[in-house]
């Protein structure tokens, strides 16, 4: 089962990927992946047209989402796999998650007008395939095409991570409540792409520890934003922890991920993959 080419975290236009959910999936068969997850931010949107495709192409799908988790004074995302789409308590909560978002967008919006930049929102939301969910990225891609950046990452840097003049604070779910929808709507979840987050080893493990006893399932263990060593730090906290492992790509567009879907590391072979809980 671990051999299986997963892929169990990308983004389309329904939040800030650059592909349709359509073709995400037709680049995740060319890439030969066997199991693939659309995990818009916060957004059901896409995963109809997603699951559509993947049926005509006779890829195996699975509808997921990230959710936006502030813990710790930080921005965590929580990925749910195997989620009933129509819950209607999970609907409710990723809508009052998005609702923030407009306000997000207007601020950076301002901060950045501040320095000098404008028709920043306007620009953000030429590259909104949903206008409903503006994003960071979606500014960021604004940027470097004004020349403000060399590119997405550097944007991140420079402008838009915490104190850069592009930061804006903002509040989203509880742990308690992205775990909790997840579960209700008969979902896994899994932290995403933790060797991101500006955390302590001792936050590390109150934060795993929390999310096990809230019922969390898994772990990325392997994903676009781990090297080598963060593959295995996160393979021990996994076994530390008694979580399954997931594979994925986090990606987000041919321009602006640094792996493509379905090319992820392997997971390490005695940790059991979360695909093996999914129908």
């Amino acid at each position: 089962m671990n051999a299986l080419n997963a892929d169990l975290h990308c983004h389309s236009t329904a939040s800030d990927g650059t592909l349709t959910p359509a073709e995400v999936v037709r680049r995740a068969a060319a890439n030969g992946v066997d199991l693939l997850a659309l995990t818009d931010h916060d957004e059901l949107l896409g995963l109809p047209e997603a699951a559509a495709t993947a049926a005509e192409l006779g890829l195996r799908f699975v509808p997921g989402v990230e959710i936006s988790v502030s813990w710790l004074d930080q921005t965590l995302h929580i990925i749910g796999l195997g989620i009933d789409p129509s819950n209607a308590a999970l609907i409710e909560g990723l809508a009052k998650v998005r609702g923030g978002r407009d306000g997000r967008a207007a601020r950076i919006a301002a901060e950045l007008e501040r320095i000098g930049i404008r028709g920043a929102m306007e620009g953000a939301l030429r590259y909104a395939g949903n206008p409903a969910l503006v994003s960071r990225a979606h500014f960021a891609r604004f940027l470097v095409e004004i020349g403000a950046s060399r590119n997405v990452h550097d944007v991140f840097l420079h402008y838009l991570a915490r104190g850069k003049p592009g930061y804006v604070e903002h509040v989203w779910a509880t742990l308690e409540d992205a775990v909790g929808w997840i579960k209700g709507a008969g979902g896994l979840a899994v932290i995403a792409h933790p060797g991101r987050y500006r955390l302590s080893h001792a936050e590390m493990d109150i934060l795993f520890d929390r999310f096990r006893e809230l019922g969390g399932d898994a772990v990325e263990v392997a994903c676009g934003a781990h090297d080598g060593g963060q593959l295995l730090a996160f393979a021990r906290l996994a076994r530390k922890f008694g979580l399954m492992a997931s594979r994925a790509s986090d990606f987000h567009g041919p321009e602006d991920s640094p792996i493509d879907l379905g090319r992820a590391d392997p997971l390490p072979p005695d940790l059991t993959p979360v695909w093996t809980r999914l129908n």
